[in-house]
Formats: C-alpha cells, sequence, structure tokens
C-alpha cells in the first residue's frame, strides 16, 4: 500500500520521507521501543482523529479509526502482560513491524481526509475510496499472518476476541464508496456543464450546494478551496485526474460563486495582511536580498531576473525557469524571449545539471530551496492545458459582478474586484480579450488615481496583463488619460510595485509602432523611466531599460530622450550587467540620428564603457556595443571617431569578434575594421593572418566617403518583459 504515501505529496511541497515505506531502524533489534512507538503511533491516530468528523469519507475514516482501536488495545495487552513480553519470537517483531508501516500510512489517508479542501476530496472520492480499501485489504492480510499461537499467553481473552472478530469482518469487507458524497460529485460536474452549456445556475442553486450541502460559509472559504485547487495544478500538472482544464474549470466556478453569494466585502486587515503576504511570494530572493548574496547571472532566469526554481530548456537552447516561460507561452508567442528565434516545438526539458547546481550554491549559502514536487518526472513537461468552454463562461460571468462593483461598490469592494481583475488577466488570451471588451479599463483607469497602495497597484498590474493582448493596446491608449494616469503611477505610485509594473505596461504598449512617440511625448514618462533606470530595483531597471530601447527606435524621439537625460542614464546602465545588452542597443539606435550621435560622443564615458562590453559582455551586448561604436563613427563626426579609434585595444577587440562573434557582430566589426584601418593605414592581423580590406563582407569599397562603406544594418537586441504578478 506505498502508493497511500502519495496523499502527502499532494498538500506538500516535498515528498513523504522514507519513513513512510520503511520501519524505523533505529528499532531493529529493540523490541521495548517498538512497542512503545507503536502504542504512541496508534495512540496519537485516535487522540487525534476520533472526535472529529471529516467533510467525506466519514464511514470510511470511522471504521479504519476503529481498526486502529482494537490494535491499540492489542499493543496495551502486550506490554501489560509481564516483564518477559520483551523477548517476543521473530515472527511477533516481523508483524509489529508491519503494523508500523500500516499506522504510519493510516494517519497520511486520514490527515488527508481531514485537511485538504472540501471540493478536491469530492473530485477524488473514488480515489480515495479505494485507498481506504487497500488499508482495509492490508489488516486482512496482517492479522492472517500474526501468530496468535505466540501471542495468546500474552493478551487478555477479550483482546483475542476482539481480533478474532476484527479479521472475519475484515475478510468481507468491500470497497464502500459513500453515496451521499458520489452524488454530490455528480452534482458537482452537473452545475460545471451548465456553465458550459451558457445556462448560469441560480442564486439559489449555488447557495444550497456551497453553504447548505459543503458547508462553505464564507469567502475566506471559497479562497481556500481555491488556493488548494491551484495548487495541485501546479504541482501534479502531468499527472493530474482530472485534467487541469476541467479543475480550472471548477476554480472559475468557486470563484463566481463567491462574489455572487458572499460578495466583496472583507476585513481590510485581512486584506493588508494578504496584500504583504503576495510581497514574500518570492522568498528565495528576498532571503538573498536580506544577506546582501549576489546571485550568479547563469542561475536567473532571463523574464523574472530571479533565482530559477525548475530550470527547463526550449527549443532554442536557452534555459528559463518553469513558470515564467510557461507563462510566455501561454500568452500565445511561439519566439523565444531571450533571442527572437522562432520556437520549433514547445516542450519543456528539465535542466537538471543546472538545477544541482542551484541547489547546492543555495546550500552553501544557507539559502531556502525547496524545488516543485514534479521536477523529476521522466517525461517532457508542457504548458498548462487551455481554458475549458465552462471555465471561460464562469470567468465571463465573475467579470460582470466585478465590474458592477468596479461601477458601484465601496473603497474596499473595488480594490478586491481590482485584484480578481488582475489575477483573471494574468494567463490566457481569451480571458484578456473578453476582460477588456466587458468595459473594465475606464474603472481600472480611474483606481490608479487611488490613495490606497492595494488598489493602486492591483490596478496597474490588471492594465499590464491586459495590454499583453495586442487588440487591448489599442483600448488602453485610446482611453482619454489612461497614458496619463499610467506615467502618474510611474512618477508617484505608493509602492515599488506598482511604478514597476507602470514601466513594464509602457514597454508592452510601446510594442506598437504609432504608440511610441505618443508615450515619449507625454510628460514625464522619458524622465521618470530614466530615472528608474539609474535608482530602481534589478527588475525596476530591466522594466525600464526595455521600455526606453522600445521608445528609441522611433526617429523622433531621439531629441527628447537626450533633452530628459535617457542617454545619460543609458549610458550609467552599460555599467550594470543584467540591463547593459538592453542599454548598448537603445543607444546603437540613437547614435543613428545625428543629434543622437552627437550627444553620445560628447560623453567620453560612453566610449569606455562600449569598448568595455566588446571586451567582457555577452555575444548579443558584444554585438550592440560594436554597432553603436560603428554608427558613433558614421554620424558623429571627426572628434567622436577619433575617440573611438584612440581606444586603447580597439584593433584586437574588432580583430577577436571578427572570428568569434555573431554572424551581425562580424559583419559590423569589419565594418569598422575598415575604418581603422582609412584611419590608421595599420593593417589588423588575428593569429598572424593579415586581414585586408576586402575580408569577405559586403560594402568593403576603400573609394568614396566615409559613409559608403557601411551599410545600414539592423541593430538587433533580445527583449523580455517581467509581468509582475502575486
Amino acid at each position: 500500500m506505498a502508493s497511500a504515501a502519495i496523499f502527502s505529496s499532494l498538500r506538500r511541497s516535498r515528498s513523504p520521507t522514507l519513513d513512510a515505506f520503511l520501519a524505523p531502524v533505529h528499532l531493529e533489534n529493540d523490541v521495548v521501543e517498538l512497542l512503545k512507538t507503536l502504542t504512541t503511533v496508534a495512540s496519537d491516530l485516535i487522540s487525534s482523529f476520533a472526535d472529529k468528523t471529516p467533510s467525506f469519507q466519514k464511514k470510511n475514516s470511522r471504521s479504519l479509526l476503529r481498526k486502529i482501536d482494537v490494535f491499540v488495545l492489542l499493543l496495551d495487552s502486550v506490554r501489560n502482560s509481564g516483564e518477559w513480553w520483551t523477548d517476543l519470537p521473530s515472527t511477533v517483531v516481523l508483524c509489529f513491524k508491519e503494523l508500523y508501516l500500516l499506522l504510519y500510512r493510516s494517519k497520511i489517508l486520514l490527515d488527508y481526509c481531514f485537511h485538504s479542501s472540501k471540493l478536491w476530496l469530492l473530485l477524488q472520492n473514488p480515489s480515495i475510496s479505494g485507498h481506504f480499501h487497500d488499508l482495509n485489504r492490508e489488516i486482512t492480510t496482517l492479522l492472517d499472518v500474526l501468530p496468535m499461537n505466540e501471542l495468546n499467553c500474552l493478551i487478555s481473552n477479550d483482546v483475542i476476541e476482539q481480533l478474532d472478530l476484527l479479521q472475519k469482518q475484515s475478510t468481507r469487507n468491500k470497497l464502500f464508496i459513500d453515496q451521499r458524497d458520489e452524488s454530490l460529485r455528480l452534482k458537482m460536474f452537473k452545475l460545471l456543464n451548465e456553465f458550459g452549456n451558457r445556462n448560469i445556475p441560480s442564486f439559489e442553486e449555488f447557495h444550497e450546494f456551497f453553504i447548505t450541502e459543503l458547508g462553505i460559509l464564507d469567502s475566506r472559504a471559497c479562497r481556500v478551496e481555491i488556493e488548494f485547487l491551484e495548487e495541485q495544478i501546479v504541482n501534479h500538472e502531468s499527472d493530474l485526474e482530472p485534467s487541469a482544464s476541467v479543475i480550472g474549470g471548477f476554480i472559475a466556478m468557486i470563484r463566481y460563486c463567491r462574489f455572487l453569494l458572499f460578495g466583496f466585502e472583507e476585513d481590510e486587515v485581512e486584506i493588508a495582511l494578504r496584500f504583504k503576504r503576495g510581497k514574500k511570494r518570492g522568498l528565495i530572493s528576498k532571503e538573498i536580498a536580506d544577506t546582501f548574496i549576489t546571485i550568479p547571472k547563469d542561475f536567473c532566469c532571463p523574464i523574472s531576473l530571479d533565482l530559477m526554481i525548475d530550470p527547463v530548456i526550449i527549443s532554442t537552447g536557452q534555459t528559463f525557469d518553469r513558470s515564467s516561460i510557461s507563462r510566455w507561452i501561454e500568452e500565445g508567442h511561439s519566439s523565444c524571449p531571450k533571442t527572437g528565434q522562432a520556437l520549433v516545438h514547445k516542450k519543456l526539458v528539465p535542466n537538471r545539471a543546472l538545477r544541482s547546481l542551484i541547489l547546492q550554491w543555495c546550500m552553501a549559502h544557507k539559502i531556502p530551496y525547496t524545488p516543485p514536487e514534479n521536477l523529476d518526472l521522466g517525461s517532457d513537461s508542457f504548458p498548462a492545458a487551455p481554458a475549458s468552454r465552462a471555465a471561460v463562461e464562469a470567468n465571463k460571468a465573475t467579470v460582470r459582478l466585478l465590474i458592477q462593483q468596479l461601477e458601484n461598490g465601496s473603497d474596499c469592494g473595488k480594490a478586491i474586484a481590482a485584484r480578481e481583475i488582475r489575477f483573471l488577466a494574468k494567463t490566457g488570451r481569451e480571458n484578456r480579450g473578453f476582460i477588456a471588451e466587458s468595459g473594465v479599463i475606464p474603472h481600472l483607469k480611474i483606481l490608479l488615481s487611488s490613495h490606497s497602495p492595494i488598489a493602486q497597484e492591483n490596478a496597474v498590474t490588471a492594465i499590464l496583463n491586459l495590454s499583453i493582448y495586442e487588440k487591448n493596446k489599442t483600448r488602453i491608449m485610446e482611453e482619454d488619460g489612461c497614458l496619463r494616469s499610467i506615467v502618474r503611477v510611474l512618477k508617484s505610485g505608493h509602492t515599488i510595485e506598482s511604478k514597476e509594473n507602470a514601466a513594464a505596461t509602457l514597454f508592452s504598449l510601446s510594442a506598437v509602432h504609432d504608440y511610441k512617440k505618443q508615450i515619449a511625448d507625454e510628460e514625464g514618462a522619458l524622465s521618470t523611466l530614466a530615472g528608474l533606470l539609474r535608482d530602481g530595483t534589478p527588475r525596476g531597471k530591466k522594466d525600464a531599460v526595455t521600455a526606453l530601447y522600445n521608445l528609441s527606435t522611433h526617429t523622433a524621439n531621439s531629441s527628447k530622450m537626450i533633452e530628459y537625460g535617457v542617454v545619460n542614464a543609458l549610458i550609467e546602465a552599460l555599467e550594470y550587467e543584467t540591463v547593459a545588452e538592453e542599454a548598448a542597443g537603445a543607444l546603437a539606435l540613437i547614435v543613428r540620428q545625428p543629434v543622437g550621435a552627437e550627444a553620445v560622443g560628447n560623453e567620453e564615458k560612453a566610449v569606455i564603457s562600449l569598448i568595455t562590453m566588446m571586451r567582457c559582455g555577452t555575444p548579443r551586448g558584444k554585438e550592440n556595443a560594436v554597432a553603436a561604436l560603428l554608427e558613433l563613427c558614421r554620424r558623429g563626426g571627426a572628434h567622436a571617431t577619433e575617440q573611438v579609434l584612440k581606444a586603447p585595444a580597439l584593433g584586437g577587440l574588432i580583430q577577436s569578434l571578427l572570428f568569434t562573434g555573431t554572424k551581425r557582430a562580424r559583419r559590423k566589426a569589419a565594418s569598422l575594421a575598415r575604418v581603422f584601418q582609412r584611419c590608421h593605414y595599420d593593417p589588423l592581423y588575428f593569429n598572424g593572418l593579415r586581414l585586408g580590406l576586402g575580408y569577405g563582407y559586403a560594402g568593403n569599397s576603400t573609394t568614396g566617403t566615409l559613409d559608403s562603406g557601411f551599410p545600414a544594418e539592423t541593430v538587433s537586441v533580445s527583449m523580455t518583459m517581467s509581468v509582475s504578478v502575486s
């Protein structure tokens, strides 16, 4: 019955210990301690559960506890039989060891039944009944092999009679599935099917099912049910029955019933406490921050910038944290967020070697690291299943309730509604589409000016999540005053998270070319992004630099980016490893304009930092650095060109890129090499090989103006967006 031990892992982040399957080694030759331990375990079971009644599996639980009570009598009788019981026959000791395992697994199963969510127990009703039946068969087997002829002299006649009666009863036991529990399970599926048929059950039907029959009496109990079911999807996605999409439908139905039955009023203290708990979701990152330990770059997810918990490899060979890349793929993207390459397939292959290194690093620095339950499954993992039709319809019904609350509710109720919109918009293109179509954006815009930090952060994050869907970008930008309100949050939001998510929203909106200038023209947008890039958290810097990169691709924005200090902020950002690559890419675009080249050329630090990146940066960072230097020479005039060409070791760095850089980096390095040679008349060498001006690249003419040898080429930079949700 080892399979019963899986019930503990369904609710815990770690698998059951080996004790669930083996008798304790320290009791191997100590009969006295074995009997004491058995008595303690059995008695604890009785005391823990005898006076309680589970929501479901009542008869099976009571039956199992009665059988354990008989074993308690047996153990007490043996221990009270005199000193010579310490020398028990080996067959009796072996049976008692088996009894230890049986009691341990009974505890796991009973604990699971008493502490799991009600809806989950209903969904698993046939399976759990089967586990009780398996335990009953184990008890029957144990009683069959128990050497009563050797125990008769140690136990009383009453105990012998009870054991004999228990053996007869166990032999007759059959699989028992409570018909009341089963009817409730079927009714639950029927209610969900009604949503799938677009026939929403009435208030009275839900009241009878959830309040009267299940005893779910308030919104907090609904939250517990939702969180438990979500945990099952996260921890057991590839081994889940019913499927993740079906469970997602039940989650959507409970969420709707929560607001339908119990409204939106919650204790403000409870909301604040849950808001603070939300900040602690990244506990590992917080532990690291508190101890001022720098995470190795290879251990950080390129999307979230946090320490990876479950690193996986995608088809392009890049590694991401499973939760981040799964969300990226679920949002409808079909390219690698780091390289931009198309995904050949969407399988996520565990990077066990990297996970092992992360674990060793965490142990060395005394940082808690608890990998997800399903890390070592043999099969490849896939992103979560799409939402069922029932889930979609239930979510639509919920959104209608939320919008009513945003229109007419209390301040507390509006904050709750914004939080739920935020969560619903977190995943799924279809969710984002119908939420925005329902008219929620004007109400979220109003909450951006709320004095409540909770309401403001939920509102700006909801807008960010909605903006990921392409059609919603237009809805947001066309909403009068919405862009201004987002920039206001970026500038003076109540929390760091609000400001960072406002920056991420601007990045998302600036993906549309027509909106780049509109965002840059908004008062305070560029200067505040520059400030966030200088002084923000690592995540804030990332959000700021990606937004600024997008804005820099519009040629009309160059002058404003110089005026509001963006160029200086980008030059300073070249010193920060996590944002240097994007900063160099943005500078390479800005210097294409003469006014941008002049501004960058006047900053001596710019050339030095770009040269340093050519030496020590990532392959893409080196590519962007040499592109920026090349454009600086092309557009910045004689002074800028002289600054670049006089940089120490430039010739050697160019030579290195010509052979080891990316394809674009080699092209740009060849063009820069021609400038170097044209001005210095010195040939370049690499490993003794002379590199002439005709090094196999297009555009290598040695005549004409300086510009004639520099084909206009596209600057390439990897872009990712970090969505902070909790």
